[in-house]
């Protein structure tokens, strides 16, 4: 699924195009986000792709949701 990552207030951020969701990113499996998990506000866990440490944000990336 396409997933837009961006900066907020109040840190990161994933919006969902296709669900109308928007929601903080709340943990991340390694520090530099690309190539591990992410788990959002609501619980979801995304796999994102691997990308350079200096990719420049808002970007739009293929994630792929893993079941809780």
């Amino acid at each position: 699924m396409k997933v837009m990552i961006r900066r907020s207030e109040t840190g990161l951020s994933a919006y969902v195009a296709k669900k109308d969701l928007e929601e903080p990113i709340i943990a991340m499996e390694k520090p530099g986000m690309w190539g591990g998990t992410v788990t959002l506000a609501n619980g979801w866990r995304l796999e994102l792709p691997d990308l350079g440490a200096d990719t420049s944000l808002p970007i739009t990336v293929e994630a792929r949701r893993l079941s809780n």
